[in-house]
């Protein structure tokens, strides 16, 4: 029994997208949206100054951020997607951004320090959820300013050694002409995720971090529900944890099927993410196909 921690197969609102999909309320879904929001703090702090901001030292961005995104929406959708295309950059988190007379180091005396956003005297300094996130709590605000000085976080975020995008849009088609499209960006004031579906009998629209869903049913006079989903306590929406119940669960009865996110659907969502990357960088149209023929030859 192998679990992939894909923890949005286990969110509470997609669990009820993914139900009232199956219910057929909406008919056939024709067509997907998704936009993850990763807000540009968390961009700067995690993949611009942080772990993932460099592909040589962890790997691409739609791989590191985003095979959730599109794991789920192959989850949902639950047709073999046959083909990708991608575009996206890095646009803004680059050396000519950087402001004129901006220091290397924020603690070497900015003059846009009082506006940056991304000031790390303002991000790490004091008892803020970032300083936590870069080793930094718990320290007075002489030792951050010390620290600052050698660690990662402490780089001006215009002058750093990241190379992964800050903003990439994919379009998947998959069997029987249903299409998707997913969007990441860095550039919004906070983060989350929004989803919206487009059924033959209806459209549904999710705020998934506000737990909310909009159902609008054509057939019914344009019906609309609002759906409030009673928020779970935990990392991801409280996710996290039913992930590890799911698989602790599985083991214990030896019943593989309580795992939603097998290596079998982790391999059918991870081709999507490879050609999805491989199209961006080389301009065309990839079939998913390629991808997964790739993987059997090696096997």
């Amino acid at each position: 029994v192998v679990s992939v921690c894909h923890s949005l197969r286990y969110h509470a609102v997609y669990a009820e997208v993914r139900r009232i999909i199956r219910s057929g309320v909406i008919g056939e879904v024709v067509a997907l949206d998704q936009l993850e929001a990763v807000e540009s703090v968390h961009q700067s702090h995690s993949f611009v100054r942080g772990n993932w901001g460099n592909e040589g030292r962890s790997t691409f961005m739609l791989l590191a951020k985003s095979c959730h995104d599109l794991d789920i929406i192959v989850d949902l959708i639950d047709r073999d997607c046959l083909s990708a295309h991608s575009y996206g950059s890095l646009f803004y988190f680059r050396s000519e951004n950087q402001p004129e007379g901006a220091p290397d180091r924020c603690v070497d005396g900015c003059p846009v320090e009082e506006d940056c956003p991304y000031s790390a005297l303002k991000l790490y300094t004091g008892d803020k959820p970032w300083s936590h996130h870069a080793g930094l709590s718990g320290l007075s605000m002489a030792e951050t300013r010390e620290k600052l000085k050698t660690s990662p976080y402490g780089r001006c975020v215009f002058k750093t050694d990241n190379d992964v995008v800050d903003h990439q849009v994919v379009s998947m088609e998959f069997e029987g002409g249903v299409t998707a499209t997913f969007t990441m960006t860095a550039f919004t004031p906070w983060g989350g995720r929004y989803l919206r579906i487009h059924g033959t009998r209806g459209y549904l629209e999710a705020k998934v971090d506000q737990s909310t869903i909009d159902l609008y049913e054509f057939w019914a006079r344009n019906r609309h529900s609002h759906i409030v989903i009673e928020e779970e306590d935990g990392t991801h929406g409280g996710a996290d944890s039913t992930v590890i119940k799911s698989l602790m669960k599985a083991v214990s009865m030896g019943d593989p099927a309580s795992v939603r996110t097998s290596t079998a659907e982790s391999l059918r969502s991870h081709a999507i993410v490879f050609a999805a990357e491989r199209s961006r960088r080389e301009g065309r149209r990839v079939q998913v196909r390629e991808v997964l023929d790739e993987v059997e030859r090696t096997r």
